[in-house]
């Protein structure tokens, strides 16, 4: 060969690579979308279960095609406080496992055609490439559901994939002619080098899986003995451990251990397989040590290492865990200390929107709780004043506004990721709801100053509020409290049925307000109530009025995103509709809500 013919066929590798590269991409992100997130929900509720940890890995891994995708996922949720640094371990030893399903699929480049017109022809990746590639577009191009839409993009990624593993073996095909390239893997035979090399292709391509695909490939056109082909495998499992451990650059501490869980499990199987294949080679002589390997072989040999590998393991996970405390160590004098309740919006989960997605709503679920707990410690305020408990509000309050700061460049970011319609519309309900639970705190801050200011009239010896004052505060704020903790719930849940309970009880809530003004105007008029404490009632009645309108708001968003996006358009048209009871539900709620709070009054 020329310096001409090298440089041609090492262009067509490369091409090759690429295009495997590629098909591997449209086919993990495809199939993700496909999930509509299902997968990453299923590890965010993991048990301490080491074994259900491990298939869920497994699992996951196989659908998204991606061993190191699945581990950069999992150091996102120990990095937003979703996932346990304990259920994290059993997920990133099964995602070992999972990785190992492509080369399993690559192992079809082996069946080849008889060129009889036999069934098996049609099984040749050769022709099935282009018919997966052709079906696949013409579903795209021919179909707007989305549900479709992704099966179009599975079957083009994985035509993409035959495509790539065909021209890299195509392009290797007259390198397998030479004699250094013999040589070459008889060099790779030495555990060191062979193992290296599975880490610098593994680095290179960011992918194990890609790496083993490669050497596919290579045995699929020339002589490639087990001693060369073990190390290299034993590499590719290195290998994958950099994209994780990139990830966890400035991530907190439990983060950065997972990521360091997923490099020990890696390096001490290989270590431990290494040592023993090797012991027994040179104490028995294994008769398949210089055996030819098969694409179908690799891919058996990929998958029974990480098996047994997961399988010595199982009974230490613990141990994994202890080490990578070990390693990264808390700070000192912190040991202890609390992880914090907000969820930390991390950056790494944008990779996948759909979990990025349900991280968004659990810090938007956080912001209505923390609301929650504000009101329900100013409550505590008008009869039990402490400035200590202040304190925590008004800390309460400025974290409900940073989630609302950092969730709204969350959001901004994610939807400058390929989203679905669906997860658009998520994404804009969340961006509605972020603002109304703000909103909500804000409110609950005016009614914690109205408690500082009375508590400062009570202090200068002025009248305090009248008992019947107080009573009817108490009323109505039960109802605001009330309405509340419903809109938390309905937007945790997605729950229908707890929205459509909300609108009633905001009517309520705006006739006991109307109702309350006037009673208190009259106790201004006999004497019961002087004017300065008087003014903070009102100002009481507006605050709580507006935070149930914002209740209100939510829940006709949840209705909106749930049922009818016109209903987030046309909202104030829907609430006057709504208002007028021609519903039976409405009707006998908005009466049992009456009965509960307007006639204590």
């Amino acid at each position: 060969m020329t310096s001409v013919d090298y440089a041609i066929t090492a262009i067509k590798a490369l091409g090759g690579v690429a295009l495997f590269i590629y098909g591997m991409q449209i086919l993990g992100r495809s199939l993700e979308k496909a999930s509509g997130g299902q997968m990453e929900k299923v590890l965010r509720k993991l048990t301490g279960n080491i074994f259900k940890s491990v298939l869920l890995g497994a699992l996951v891994t196989a659908a998204i095609q991606s061993s190191g995708a699945t581990t950069v996922i999992v150091v996102g949720l120990v990095n937003a406080g979703i996932m346990s640094l304990g259920s994290a371990v059993g997920v990133i030893m099964g995602a070992n496992i999972g990785t190992t399903i492509t080369g399993q699929i690559l192992r079809l480049a082996e069946l080849e055609g008889t060129g009889a017109g036999s069934f098996m022809d049609f099984l040749d990746t050769k022709v099935l490439a282009p018919v997966f590639c052709v079906a696949g577009l013409i579903i795209l191009m021919t179909t707007k559901k989305n549900s479709v839409k992704n099966t179009g993009e599975i079957l083009l990624g994985v035509g993409v994939l035959f495509t790539g593993m065909n021209s890299l073996t195509e392009a290797v095909k007259p390198l397998s002619e030479l004699e250094g390239f013999t040589t070459l893997f008889e060099t790779l035979s030495n555990p060191v080098l062979g193992i290296l090399a599975g880490i610098l292709v593994t680095v290179l391509c960011q992918s194990s899986s890609v790496a083993i695909g490669i050497l596919q490939a290579i045995s699929l056109n020339g002589y490639l003995p087990f001693s060369s082909a073990f190390p290299i495998i034993m590499g590719t499992n290195i290998g994958t451990c950099v994209t994780p451990l990139l990830s966890a650059v400035g991530a907190g501490k439990n983060a950065k251990r997972a990521a360091v869980v997923h490099i020990y499990f890696n390096i001490i199987g290989t270590i431990l397989f290494m040592v023993g294949m090797y012991a027994l080679q040179y104490t028995l002589t294994l008769p398949f040590w210089t055996a030819e390997m098969t694409m179908g072989s690799i891919a058996n040999f990929h998958t029974l290492f990480n098996v047994v590998v997961t399988a010595i393991f199982i009974p230490f996970h613990g141990v994994l865990e202890k080490l990578a405390v070990i390693t990264i160590k808390d700070d000192p004098g912190r040991d202890g200390e609390e992880e914090p309740v907000v969820p930390v919006l991390d950056e790494r989960l944008l990779k996948s929107p759909a979990l990025a997605i349900q991280l968004a709503l659990s810090t938007a679920v956080t912001m209505g709780q923390s609301a929650l707990y504000n009101f329900r410690g100013m409550r505590r305020l008008f009869t039990e004043y402490d400035e200590k408990s202040v304190a925590k509000l008004r800390s309460c309050e400025e974290s409900i506004d940073r989630m609302e700061d950092n969730l709204n460049n969350y959001l901004v970011k994610l939807t400058h990721c390929e989203l679905t319609d669906y997860e658009n519309r998520r994404v804009t309900l969340l961006l509605h709801l972020t603002s109304e639970f703000e909103r909500i705190g804000d409110y609950t801050m005016n009614l914690i100053e109205s408690a500082e200011q009375l508590d400062k009239l009570r202090q200068n010896g002025e009248p305090d509020l009248s008992a019947e004052a107080i009573t009817d505060f108490n009323i109505i704020s039960d109802a605001v409290e009330e309405i509340i903790s419903m809109a938390v719930k309905c937007t945790e849940n997605d729950d229908i049925s707890t929205a459509v309970k909300i609108e009633p009880l905001e009517e309520v809530i705006d006739y006991l307000n109307e109702t309350l003004k006037a009673k208190h105007i009259e106790r201004l008029k006999n004497g019961t109530c002087v004017v300065e404490s008087g003014i903070n009632f009102m100002d009481l009645l507006v605050n709580l009025e507006r935070i149930s309108d914002h209740c209100s708001n939510v829940a006709v968003y949840i209705l909106g995103s749930q049922k009818d996006e016109s209903i987030v358009i046309n909202r104030h048209e829907y609430i006057a509709e709504v208002h007028k009871g021609n519903g039976t539900q409405y009707s006998e709620l908005y009466k049992d809500y009456m009965t509960k709070y307007a006639v204590q009054q």
